[in-house]
């Protein structure tokens, strides 16, 4: 995780225009916290 994290912060370092997609967000977020969640306990 740390690993990733740093990965990030480069990339926002080196290019700070770069984003994330929203639906990108809202799939990994709605797949443990949505209606319809199949990720995680329940």
């Amino acid at each position: 995780m740390e690993e990733i994290a740093a990965m990030a912060t480069a990339t926002r370092a080196i290019s700070p225009e770069v984003s994330i997609q929203p639906e990108l967000l809202d799939k990994h977020y709605n797949r443990k916290h949505g209606k319809n969640s199949y990720y995680g306990q329940k």
